[in-house]
């Protein structure tokens, strides 16, 4: 928590202040020198405190040898952080031998922090039970799909056919544009499932283990880009369902989305993701 912490002030102090964003992949996925500037305070802040550390961050790649796995992503909701828009976060996943131990969400514009380790999960230090409508026909279901890359790698017609679905079936649908942060709103109970098709590890590592904490559900769908008993962190699909919310429409447009991906082979198993369709 405290790595997250500490590189609060500097984000909060860039934030709606005249800045520079470059583009990595296309125009849709873009990056800002606050972005690289705080992975590498955060990876300074462990590796200082913490031996043994490996590093695996969205703007640096992977650095550094040892048994703990960490995947930060210094800025969940880059596009957002950029615009002006408050819904971004500091994400931190401590992994072991696959195993996810620890993580951190920080939401820095409220000071939220969403923490979880093997124990339990906490907002602010106060205990976190995840809570969901029972019906789709209450529920409000945040997701960011379909972007750009889903229309070329299911097609227009399909991706929009399943957006379309999550309009009418659910109450409210809200495009967030961060993984992370959405995933600890259902943990939350501030909204009540969330579903996508592009995250990467560093997205969602520490937010998975901080939803299940909280009693809620995580499914991970590999699409056919992951091998089979892949870690759930590292796939690339996921629906994610507060505690007692049941919500079937979801399931199905998952599983529709993974068949005709796979059957497509829209992805060479082990590539690396085109961007990141969540930022």
């Amino acid at each position: 928590m405290g790595a997250a912490l500490s590189v609060r002030a500097p984000l909060l102090a860039a934030f709606r202040q005249p800045m520079v964003a470059d583009t990595k992949v296309d125009f849709h996925d873009i990056v800002t020198i606050h972005d690289r500037q705080t992975e590498e305070m955060l990876k300074s802040y462990i590796g200082e405190r913490v031996g043994g550390s490996r590093f695996i961050g969205e703007e640096g790649g992977a650095s550094g040898d040892g048994p703990i796995h960490w995947y930060i992503d210094p800025i969940d909701g880059t596009a957002n952080f950029a615009a002006g828009l408050a819904f971004w976060c500091v994400s931190i996943g401590a992994v072991v031998n696959g195993e996810i131990l620890a993580g951190v969400v920080l939401d820095p514009v409220t000071g939220n922090v969403f923490t979880a380790d093997i124990s339990g999960a906490w907002l602010n230090g106060e205990r976190l039970r995840s809570r969901a409508r029972p019906g789709e026909s209450d529920a409000m279901v945040v997701t960011s799909y379909p972007v750009a890359r889903d229309f070329r790698l299911d097609g227009r017609t399909h991706a929009l056919d399943n957006f379309a679905t999550l309009a009418e079936r659910f109450c409210t649908v809200r495009r967030t544009g961060s993984a992370a942060l959405s995933l600890c709103h259902v943990a939350a109970g501030w909204c009540d499932a969330a579903i996508g098709f592009g995250v990467n590890a560093w997205d969602v590592a520490a937010a998975i283990l901080i939803l299940r904490q909280a009693g809620g559900r995580y499914d991970a769908y590999g699409l056919g880009k992951v091998e089979p008993n892949a870690a759930e962190f590292s796939c690339p699909g996921y629906v994610a369902v507060g505690a007692n919310g049941n919500y079937p429409t979801l399931g199905t447009i998952a599983e529709r989305v993974s068949a005709h991906r796979i059957e497509r082979r829209v992805y060479q198993i082990g590539s690396p993701t085109a961007f990141n369709a969540e930022s």
